[in-house]
C-alpha cells in the first residue's frame, strides 16, 4: 500500500494502480490515481 497526497481531495489517499517510475533526473517515484476522484497522484521516492 502506497499513500500519496491528492491535491483535489486535499487528503492522503491510497494510490490506485500504482506503478514505479523514474523521473527525468533519475530519482524514483510512484505514480497512480486517486480512488475517490480519479486525479493523478504522484509521490517522489521509492515505494516499499
Amino acid at each position: 500500500m502506497v499513500e500519496g497526497y491528492c491535491v483535489k481531495c486535499r487528503a492522503k489517499r491510497e494510490i490506485k494502480d500504482a506503478k514505479n517510475i523514474t523521473m527525468k533526473n533519475g530519482k524514483p517515484a510512484v505514480q497512480g490515481v486517486c480512488p475517490e476522484c480519479g486525479t493523478k497522484i504522484f509521490k517522489i521516492g521509492a515505494s516499499t
